[in-house]
């Protein structure tokens, strides 16, 4: 008799309360103030054989390797095996980070401004313990499903961010026209997108959807300069709310939907060629929720799926500060050990201390290790590959694991399980921009994303061959 695939959902809600710092915006005070959505961590749990694995999305920007590592032992004593459990911010940049951003752990920072690294104890100790147990609730759902998993295309609404400007530099579009005449300077987009939108949907009892994972690239950035300190889910959460209102009659009401954002290291919503462009995740989640309403038609359903794993750590080397540089950065910090603010109201620090912040959080890091401990993990189910990646790879390299998978349908799911920045391509670095100057977001050397791509070519080989 064939093992039946089977699956449980739960989410738990991780809103921040009143005032937590919201992360994203370099060395800028945000508070949360205004609460357009619920932020929630979503976990779907996978058993077939006797082997199971758990996938946690939740609406954060970030989490640390510690976290990470807290979660993975909880579920460890549930029955899983922690390379089996895959946690995944979706980088929402209108949300806490789950541990710090910016300024290395070494780096000192008074109590009352922890807020300048995106550092908040209560916040993380909450969200961690909601995770945990939504894996609980979800384990304990466990129930007989079938599988159906397809890809529809969406390319008009996500943009390559590094336009290469007539000097051959690099600049990020914002997302307003430059009035008259909008990004004139501009010459061409220095990359790819990926428009693939992935489905991959588990339906129980009554053809009801038990979950749905659901695939894209792009930053979920259409809120964070506001500066009112919007909480929101952005276009992840829009897309969820928006497919579950569209399918709830044919599919029920009480699925859990849950985003896997992609490598989306240089991807935005920001379209730099329209003047009538507005910000809208609203409208964002709903193109892509018709998208994906129409590939859930077109799925081919079965009720046993192969489930595998593997977890490789390899050691990418990190850049070196410039000795001058390196001088004059703690030069400046001795003098001003206590950061400087812009206004008055000390709530954006000045560009040349988080400079020097930067330079020095680099230099600390390398100073305990010259590498970065990189984890890549491959899950498995039936004839679908989930790759994940630490930190913000830039598009081209999730477009070359898929051109050469062995499986049917690959989604890479970025920022899983810690921090490790931006993953240029190493043709980006010579024409600068904000994800190759060298900081705590842009620390690896320029082969960093051809070694995770040959490594997880591996790994997807391996995984597809051993069953």
């Amino acid at each position: 008799m064939k093992p039946i695939l089977r699956a449980g959902a739960a989410q738990r809600d991780i809103t921040p309360e009143v005032g937590t710092t919201l992360a994203g915006a370099v060395g800028a005070r945000r508070g949360a103030q205004t609460f357009l959505d619920p932020l929630l961590a979503k976990a779907i749990v996978l058993e077939c054989g006797g082997r199971k694995l758990c996938i946690v999305s939740m609406d954060a920007i970030l989490i640390d390797r510690r976290h990470t590592d807290l979660i993975r032992a909880a579920a460890a004593e549930m029955g899983f095996e922690p390379e089996a459990v895959m946690v995944h911010p979706t980088q929402n940049h209108n949300a806490p980070a789950i541990s710090h951003l910016i300024l290395d752990d070494d780096f000192p920072l008074p109590d009352e401004l922890q807020w300048i690294a995106c550092r908040g104890e209560n916040y993380d100790a909450f969200a961690t313990g909601q995770i945990i147990e939504a894996i609980r609730a979800a384990n304990d759902a466990l129930q007989p499903v079938e599988i159906g998993v397809g890809s529809g295309i969406e390319g008009r609404l996500a943009f390559n961010r590094r336009a290469v400007m007539r000097n051959g530099k690099v600049m990020m579009p914002g997302n307003t026209w430059p009035q008259p005449l909008g990004w004139t300077q501009i010459r061409y987009l220095e990359g790819p997108i990926d428009p693939e939108v992935g489905v991959i949907a588990l339906r129980g009892e009554n053809a009801h959807l038990v979950a749905a994972f659901l695939s894209y690239t792009c930053h979920p950035v259409h809120m964070f300069l506001e500066p009112n300190g919007i909480v929101s889910a952005d276009w992840p959460g829009a897309w969820c709310d928006a497919l579950r209102e569209m399918t709830s009659e044919e599919f029920g009401a009480n699925g859990t939907f849950a985003v896997l954002n992609g490598a989306c290291g240089n991807i935005n919503p920001w379209n730099p060629y329209d003047p009538e462009y507005r910000e809208d995740h609203i409208g964002m989640g709903k193109t892509l929720a018709q998208t994906s309403r129409i590939v859930l038609d077109t799925l081919q359903w079965q009720s046993e799926a192969v489930l595998a794993w593997r977890v490789r750590n390899i050691q990418i080397p990190l850049r070196e500060v410039p000795a001058d540089a390196l001088k004059n950065a703690e030069q400046l910090l001795a003098k001003n050990p206590r950061p400087t603010f812009s206004d008055e109201t000390e709530t954006q620090v000045t560009w040349d201390w988080i400079q020097a912040a930067l330079l020095k959080s680099v230099d600390l890091e390398r100073s305990r290790s010259p590498v970065l401990d990189y984890e890549i993990q491959v899950l498995r189910i039936g004839n679908t590959a989930l790759v994940g990646l630490p930190g913000e790879p830039f598009v081209e390299g999730q477009l070359e694991i898929k051109l050469n998978s062995p499986a049917a349908h690959t989604y890479i799911v970025h920022a899983i399980s810690h921090y490790a920045g931006y993953i240029p391509t190493r043709e980006a670095f010579p024409r600068g921009g904000h994800e190759v100057n060298l900081s705590t977001w842009a620390k690896l050397v320029p082969e960093a994303l051809e070694m995770i791509v040959a490594n997880a070519g591996e790994l997807l080989n391996e995984v597809f061959s051993d069953h």
